[in-house]
């Protein structure tokens, strides 16, 4: 609506505009530029890309049950009854905050010579693209970022998306392997301020194994397909991240009032999980019950160690899962919920558990079971750290070398090849997962199948009436609800396309990365 009304405003003004056109001709302000340079428009586009993610992150560790809604009954949470204004920000976050200034900075970037920011700018574009795609299936791209010029633009395959995806990373490849001294503008500065490259601080060889990894996530979600290639995607990984120093990441900073947005999505400042506690699915992988004896360490960091779980829909009225000594839900006792902490687009760990079902998938069992270890011994050094925090006040153990090599050891672990399954690898790069939206991904393209996630359960419900219909699970969230206002025939399309009667039955509907 604000479109429309911002036309009539312009409208309306044409006469006025023409009669002073000498006037506003002499009073350009010089410091507020129409067009800024690249340095200061790769920041909000590599911080808000990353949270278009961060966003989405408010509703899938529900479906992908990390968390459960504390209400009973609560439909719209962990009961899987979906709504357009669920999926707004991550329509929002990947075309408006974000995507829209790619196009601007990569120009001004190309004609002044800077090539890092236009491999930047491609790169990221291709890691905006990707999550969208795989949360809502066909998106707006050849036609995209026109501005008012299209407000209605055609939706492209998931398919076509993908082929995009793989292109945009290696033309980005391609110009951040340019030697520094083509670069025109200094890539990272931190005078007078940060600007630039705030996620590498400079360092293109750390976005061209970005672009590498998103290419083998990209790659493993088609194991669907008759052409999945797993030594494809092990080609990939060879050149993608290397150490947990290159993981893509935005760290939070300490709240400036009256705005509370630069601290963590999941923490305390923003509450945006107050009404949530821990999934039985989650605290079962942590606390011995699913590996019987074998407590991990990472209990006590993921969730804190009186966190029982509790079954999507059953709710709770306790207080059990209550930080002591506060009012707040156990979630706000977990690392990931530190105000200050980080979100995680795309991990060395998630990279280590993409080669080890690759590995496994080309039958190669003594490689997997090396990545398999590689991953679970990662994400417990990344996260094993130590440290605290307050509010509230919550220190989380640190996890020795002792202990990994204890778990790695242990039952939950497969010691041989000849014992390696697909489960083991599934298991554990969902428990190093946590709250990523991409677990959603595997659970797709697998089905949700139980001999692999053993504690997924479907959502209880009161009157035996779940909104999906019985037995069925969510594979996709609906169009985001300013597309459905002001995009209508494309959205209607989407429907028709999908052969969906009614949103719900929408969601239900595999995409096309989903499908054989």
């Amino acid at each position: 609506m604000k479109r429309y009304i911002l036309g009539f405003g312009l409208l309306l003004s044409l006469p006025a505009l023409t009669a002073c056109e000498k006037f506003l001709d002499v009073n350009n302000n010089p410091n507020n530029p129409v067009v800024s340079t690249p340095n200061f428009l790769l920041p909000g586009i590599i911080s808000n890309g990353i949270q278009t993610q961060m966003f989405t992150a408010l509703r899938t560790p529900y479906i992908t049950q990390y968390v459960v809604s504390r209400t009973a009954n609560s439909g719209g949470n962990d009961q899987y009854y979906f709504t357009n204004a669920q999926s707004t920000n991550t329509f929002n976050y990947s075309y408006f905050q974000s995507g829209g200034n790619i196009p601007v900075m990569q120009k001004v970037a190309q004609d002044e010579g800077s090539p890092y920011y236009v491999g930047a700018g491609k790169i990221m574009q291709a890691m905006i693209l990707a999550h969208a795609t795989d949360m809502l299936g066909d998106i707006p791209y050849s036609e995209a970022y026109q501005g008012g010029a299209n407000f209605t633009p055609k939706y492209d395959s998931q398919q076509q998306i993908y082929a995009t995806i793989n292109q945009l990373c290696d033309e980005g490849i391609v110009e951040m392997s340019k030697p520094a001294s083509a670069e025109f503008r200094p890539f990272y500065s931190t005078a007078p301020s940060e600007s630039g490259d705030i996620l590498y601080k400079g360092d293109p060889a750390k976005w061209v194994r970005l672009a590498y990894s998103l290419k083998a996530r990209q790659a493993q979600h088609l194991t669907k397909k008759a052409n999945y290639d797993p030594n494809a995607v092990l080609a990939l990984c060879n050149n993608a991240f290397r150490t947990s120093a290159d993981d893509a990441q935005i760290n939070f900073q300490t709240a400036v009032a009256p705005l509370a947005n630069t601290t963590n999505i999941f923490g305390v400042t923003r509450a945006n999980f107050g009404t949530a506690t821990f999934s039985s699915n989650i605290v079962k992988y942590l606390n011995g019950t699913t590996f019987p004896g074998v407590v991990d360490p990472r209990f006590g960091i993921l969730t804190p160690t009186i966190s029982t779980g509790i079954d999507p829909g059953r709710g709770t009225s306790t207080t059990a899962n209550l930080t002591p000594g506060s009012t707040l839900t156990d979630f706000y006792g977990s690392w990931y919920a530190r105000d200050l902490g980080y979100y995680e687009a795309i991990t060395y760990h998630e990279l280590k558990f993409i080669e080890a079902e690759a590995e496994f998938l080309a039958g190669n069992k003594p490689r997997a079971l090396a990545a398999l270890r590689a991953g679970i011994t990662a994400h417990m050094k990344k996260v094993g750290a130590g440290g605290s925090y307050s509010p509230p006040a919550v220190t989380f153990p640190v996890i020795l070398d002792g202990q990994i090599a204890a778990y790695l050891a242990s039952s939950a672990v497969p010691q041989t090849e000849a014992t390696l399954t697909l489960r083991s690898i599934m298991e554990q790069k969902y428990i190093a997962m946590f709250l990523n939206p991409d677990s959603w991904s595997d659970l797709r393209r697998y089905d949700y199948r139980a001999d692999l996630y053993v504690n997924f359960l479907l959502p209880y419900y009161v009157n035996n009436n779940p909104p999906l219909g019985a037995g069925k699970l969510p594979r996709r969230l609906l169009p985001g609800a300013t597309e459905v206002t002001v995009n209508p025939n494309a959205i209607i399309g989407l429907y028709t396309e999908a052969g969906a009667t009614s949103d719900q039955d929408y969601v239900t509907k595999p995409l096309w990365f989903d499908r054989p």
